[in-house]
């Protein structure tokens, strides 16, 4: 009897039987897509949503992180066209337009210049408005929570899942401070499942960024490494501490770097966040696999090389147009 008033067989999509709905059931499964964090690399979401919908496959839950939480949100909003045009539009010096810096803040930028033009594209549409379902993830500072933004202004729940730490100011939602979901769920395929996706596609925009992170068992300083030693001291001698650690000379040795090798700020604050980031996702996917993984190769794509939005669409088209027989496949096997 009860079983008769949920309207479905027991093989029947679970995210169709947790509900009263009197429509009747897709002839497909509920598709759930994890769009991961990757920054300007994001924009092969794109690429990856536009070859899905010419195949026929859409989405009836979307997650995303970071970037993917901004690409999935503007696509589950209706308003993919407009974020589309405006990324292929941008150059370096666009760009550069919307880093709003702030030195005094707890963030470089203060992202409101790019909340600006969310604004033009979402208004004030609420999460709860959407027609399927949707989630942006975010980090809660302090407390390590890993939060699912599923409902209120869509704005802000997108702020919230890309507030890199130490780039963007974090953000202030139903009594939390928020940070990049990218912390703790870089590709979200546990979330897509537990909103009701039956068939999850996961798109993991870092997965060539890396390697496979060997490790490197025994290793040392070398003469290399005294040579530095000896030639720093002589520096001091030279100049005097004074001169050394001169305003001047602290901005160029920690922001711009002291010499070709060495690695600045911006590079060491982008490597760990990148280090950080693939391991998190490996163990992540490794305990909760997707059903189809789809890896744009945008290796040579960096974190903030959004005036290369173009190469990275057709990147992501190109990765999904590999991955298109294996999602109709495992479709078919569960409908």
């Amino acid at each position: 009897m009860l079983h008769s008033l949920l309207g479905g067989s027991r093989d029947a999509d679970r995210a169709t039987e947790a509900t009263n709905d009197p429509k009747p059931q897709s002839p497909h499964p509920s598709i759930g897509l994890a769009l991961g964090g990757g920054a300007a690399r994001g924009f092969a979401h794109l690429g990856v949503l536009r070859t899905l919908m010419a195949n026929g496959i859409h989405p009836d839950v979307i997650v995303g992180t970071s970037i993917g939480a901004v690409v999935g949100g503007c696509y589950a909003a209706g308003q993919i066209d407009p974020f589309e045009e405006w990324g292929r539009g941008l150059t370096t010096r666009g760009v550069l337009g919307y880093l709003d810096v702030s030195l005094g803040g707890s963030g470089l930028i203060t992202g409101g210049k790019l909340a600006a033009r969310l604004e033009e594209t979402l208004g004030d549409k609420r999460i709860e408005e959407l027609p399927g379902r949707f989630a942006a993830i975010a980090t809660e500072l302090g407390s390590g929570h890993e939060i699912w933004l599923t409902r209120g202004r869509m704005v802000e729940a997108l702020r919230a899942s890309y507030a890199l730490p130490g780039i963007f100011t974090p953000v202030h939602l139903g009594g939390r401070w928020l940070v990049d979901g990218a912390l703790v769920n870089p590709v979200p395929v546990s979330a897509a499942r537990a909103l009701g996706a039956r068939l999850v596609i996961a798109v993991n925009v870092n997965s060539d960024l890396l390697g496979h992170g060997s490790t490197i068992a025994s290793h040392g300083s070398d003469e290399a490494d005294e040579l530095a030693r000896k030639q720093e001291r002589e520096l001091r001698q030279q100049s005097g501490f004074r001169d050394i650690f001169s305003p001047e000379r602290l901005i160029k040795r920690h922001f711009l770097g002291s010499n070709p090798g060495r690695p600045n700020i911006s590079h060491v604050m982008m490597d760990a966040f990148n280090i950080m980031q693939d391991r998190v996702t490996r163990s992540r996917l490794a305990g909760d696999p997707p059903d189809v993984l789809i890896s744009p190769r945008l290796g040579n794509v960096g974190l903030f090389d959004f005036h290369r939005a173009k190469e990275a669409i057709g990147i992501g088209a190109a990765a999904a147009d590999r991955a298109i027989e294996d999602i109709k496949l495992t479709l078919a096997a569960l409908t």
